[in-house]
């Protein structure tokens, strides 16, 4: 059972009434505490007749640190313990990065919520001795950390000259690492982690969708709820953000038709503009020697778009957003689907399936 710490005091009463507490599950760390405060703060101020309790809790990936994520074979690394104090009603809420939680969510719950997206590419932070300089310019043979199949594909592709080594641990104990030891000269994190710890003099290099797609989801924060519970769902939907909601819905759709996940490096790259989403999808070796990559566009411009669907009430790979018009989500998620399709068609299953049995070897 995971153990639940409150870590915020009961609402006082307010003109002597007791206002109704929300409670809010999170993970322990130091960033995950930021992104939660972040999300009750946006809560609060859209509903101050109710009072917000912060509950944290530790989560499998949070406990095991002596092995990469990608093998330890569990799909709800930093959600489980989470999503089981919401089916226990011991909260009303969770605030998740939206990269973590999969694709297929267990029954009965959905993402009521997705907030701007902070900037989902990836960041660069050099050793002290290497400030100043870039993965190009770094001497050869330099190890560089990551915890991303994702990434370390990407970048043996671009960068063969550097070695890529597993660096796990949350941001405070990575970055300790990296700077009161030798065994590092970079890691690589999301740069939306960093910005939101106050971080950015430490970023050294960001490191574009050129050099390295991004994970789906990555930069976005979700609100999980009780599918029924039609009163928080309608409270935090509030949040949704239309044009994060688009996009993550396109990638998630897109993880999802290829069957990935944290154990085979699939990346992505979504842009939104002129009512076009982009989606940018790709998939790689472990070693980045095999790639796949392809970009595809769809219209999230509809004439009737205010009306709502047939099925109003319908979650999109996981998301239930019903202030966002429907056909747009509908467009978004088979854009997802079928470069997924077109992906498969040349190859990737494949290419994932190798990486796959490489990584569980």
């Amino acid at each position: 059972m995971a153990s639940l710490q409150s870590l915020q005091q009961p609402c006082k009463e307010e003109n002597g009434l007791k206002k109704q507490t929300i409670r809010v599950g999170t993970r322990k760390s130091q960033l995950a505490r930021i992104q939660t405060d972040s999300v009750v703060q946006m809560l609060q101020e859209r509903h101050p007749h109710l009072c917000f309790e912060i509950v944290a809790m530790s989560t499998t990936g949070d406990k095991i640190l002596d092995t990469a994520l990608s093998k330890i074979g569990e799909k709800s690394l930093f959600t489980k313990e989470l999503e089981l104090a919401l089916e226990r009603n011991e909260v009303d809420l969770v605030v998740h990065s939206l990269k973590d939680l999969p694709t297929s969510l267990p029954a009965g719950f959905t993402i009521g919520a997705v907030c701007k997206r902070e900037n989902p590419c990836d960041a660069v932070v050099f050793h002290p001795k290497h400030t100043g300089k870039t993965l190009r310019s770094l001497p050869d043979k330099s190890v560089v950390g990551t915890s991303s199949l994702r990434r370390a594909a990407q970048l043996k592709r671009k960068f063969p000259q550097l070695q890529f080594r597993d660096i796990r641990g949350n941001l405070n104990t990575r970055l300790k690492k990296l700077e009161e030891k030798e065994d590092f000269s970079a890691i690589v994190l999301a740069a939306a982690g960093l910005r939101r710890m106050g971080w950015d003099g430490r970023i050294g290099q960001i490191l574009s969708p050129a050099d390295c797609l991004y994970a789906v989801g990555q930069g976005a924060l979700a609100v999980e709820v009780r599918a029924k519970d039609q009163a928080v769902l309608e409270m935090v939907s509030v949040l949704h953000d239309e044009e994060t909601v688009l996009r993550c819905i396109a990638e998630r759709a897109f993880m999802k038709r290829l069957e990935g996940g944290c154990s085979v490096p699939v990346a992505v790259s979504t842009l939104l503009k002129d009512l076009q989403l982009y989606l940018t999808g790709a998939v790689y070796s472990l070693d980045g020697s095999e790639s796949l990559r392809e970009t595809m566009q769809a219209s999230m411009s509809f004439p009737n778009e205010n009306e709502d669907g047939p099925d109003d009430d319908i979650q999109h790979v996981g998301i239930t957003a019903k202030t966002i018009p429907h056909p747009a989500q509908v467009a978004a998620e088979r854009l997802g689907v079928e470069l997924a399709e077109l992906l498969l068609s040349q190859g990737a299953k494949q290419i994932l399936s190798v990486a796959r049995q490489m990584n569980d070897a």
